[in-house]
């Protein structure tokens, strides 16, 4: 892969991720140390891509992305259902947050945003001892779902309101997420 190459892909790799990439990650998905990493971007921030750096790794900076936080509740059993639906409508599913009354707030991220990492997230599910976080918490749990505009936020909402998965988000709950 050539230099060329090898920075398309990166820029590729910016314009997916719905979080910050890591040098580390990006040099593993390249073929090169995170030092050509650094370089790269100093590269493509002179060509004048708008490449953020933060601690968590690096951010494309786009247009804004509309974000909206869903209250949602379901079985295991209809997660693969829920999250599909949500990409191919063209969301993000940026993390899964639960309000344990005793343990308090617990999130993870996922970057779930099409039906191939809908797949992978799934085998980790089925291939390991572990368990979905709507579990602890009888099936409620919440997502922030990003996508390109309100409208498709709207669509979303709508068709989980249809398939009986929306929760309505308690006052007392938009201070705790």
């Amino acid at each position: 892969m050539t230099g060329a190459e090898r920075r398309n892909k990166i820029l590729a790799l910016l314009q997916e991720a719905c979080t910050p990439l890591s040098g580390g990650a990006l040099g593993t998905a390249t073929g090169v140390s995170r030092q050509i990493v650094v370089q790269d971007i100093a590269l493509l921030r002179t060509e004048g891509y708008p490449i953020l750096a933060t601690a968590r790794g690096y951010l494309l900076e786009q247009p804004r992305h509309a974000a909206r936080l869903l209250k949602l509740r379901h079985s295991n059993e209809q997660t693969e259902d829920e999250l599909t639906t949500i990409v191919d409508l063209g969301g993000c599913i940026f993390d899964v947050v639960v309000n344990h009354r005793v343990y308090g707030k617990i999130s993870a991220p996922l970057n779930i945003k099409n039906r191939r990492d809908v797949r992978h997230f799934m085998q980790d599910l089925h291939s390991g001892r572990s368990t979905p976080l709507l579990n602890v918490t009888s099936g409620y749990h919440f997502h922030h779902i990003h996508a390109d505009t309100e409208e498709i936020l709207d669509e979303i909402e709508n068709a989980l309101r249809k398939k009986g998965y929306l929760s309505e988000i308690l006052p007392y709950e938009m201070t705790a997420i």
